[in-house]
C-alpha cells in the first residue's frame, strides 16, 4: 500500500510540477480534436455515400458512383486504422511531395475511415424511414435531392443517433492509435510521464480513468438529445 501511495506522489510531482500536466491537457485536446472533426467529416462523406447506395441504379452514373463507393467502403472497413495512418503518413505524403502534421492526418484518415462505416449506418437509417415520406416529397414537386435533404435525412439522423454516438466513442478510443504518426493524444502523454518517472502502472491507470470519464460523458449527452428529440416528437 505505500509503494502505491510512493508511486501517485510521484506521478503527482510530475503532473504538476514537471510539466505533465500540460502535456495531458495537450493530448486531451488533440484527442478530442481528432474524433470531433473526423466524425463531422464522417458524417458528411457517410451521408453522400448512404445517398449515392440508395439513389436507383436505372441510369450509367449512378451505377459508377455506386461502384466507386462500394470500392471505397470495402478499403477502409476492410484494413486497420493503423494501417490506413502509416499508409498516408509514410507513403502517400511523400510520394504527392505533401507535408501534413501528424494531428491533421489523424482527422483526415479517422474521417475517411469513419465515413466508410457511417455510410452503412446511414443507409440502415434511410432505409428504415416510410417509403412514404420520399413519395410525399415526391408528390409536392420537390426533386430526389430535396426530398432526401429535407425530410429523409433528418428522420434517419433521429433513427441512428445512438449508433452515431457509439461511432464517436469508437474514435475517441481510436485516437490511441495516432502516436504511430507523431501525433500527441492521450497515450503519448501518459507515456511520457511514465518514461520520466521509469513507473507506468499509476500514468496508465489515470489515462483508462479519463477514457472511462469521456466515454460516460458522451454516453449521457447522446441519451439526453434522444430524449430531447422523444419529446419534439410528441409535440408534434
Amino acid at each position: 500500500m505505500n509503494n502505491f501511495s510512493a508511486k501517485v506522489d510521484q506521478f503527482v510531482d510530475i503532473v504538476v510540477n514537471q510539466g505533465g500536466s500540460n502535456k495531458i491537457i495537450e493530448g486531451l485536446q488533440n484527442t478530442l480534436l481528432i474524433a470531433i472533426l473526423g466524425l463531422i467529416i464522417g458524417i458528411i462523406i457517410g451521408t453522400l455515400i448512404a445517398t449515392v447506395r440508395v439513389v436507383p441504379k436505372y441510369k450509367m452514373l449512378p451505377r459508377v458512383l455506386n461502384a466507386i463507393c462500394s470500392f471505397y467502403v470495402g478499403l477502409f472497413r476492410g484494413t486497420p486504422m493503423v494501417v490506413q495512418l502509416l499508409v498516408f503518413y509514410y507513403v502517400l505524403l511523400p510520394l504527392l511531395n505533401m507535408q501534413m502534421t501528424g494531428v491533421k492526418v489523424s482527422i483526415l484518415v479517422f474521417g475517411l475511415n469513419s465515413g466508410a462505416y457511417i455510410s452503412e449506418i446511414m443507409r440502415s437509417g434511410i432505409q428504415s424511414v416510410d417509403p412514404g415520406q420520399m413519395e410525399a416529397g415526391r408528390a409536392v414537386g420537390l426533386s430526389f435531392a430535396t426530398t432526401m435533404r429535407m425530410i429523409v435525412i433528418p428522420q434517419a439522423v433521429k433513427n441512428i443517433l445512438p449508433t452515431l454516438g457509439n461511432e464517436f466513442i469508437q474514435l475517441i478510443k481510436e485516437t490511441s492509435v495516432v502516436s504511430f504518426v507523431g501525433a500527441s493524444d492521450l497515450y503519448v502523454a501518459f507515456n511520457y510521464i511514465g518514461t520520466n518517472s521509469y513507473e507506468f502502472m499509476v500514468p496508465y491507470l489515470a489515462m483508462a480513468a479519463i477514457y472511462i470519464v469521456l466515454v460516460v460523458l458522451i454516453s449521457l449527452g447522446i441519451k439526453l438529445m434522444e430524449r430531447s428529440l422523444r419529446k419534439s416528437d410528441r409535440g408534434h
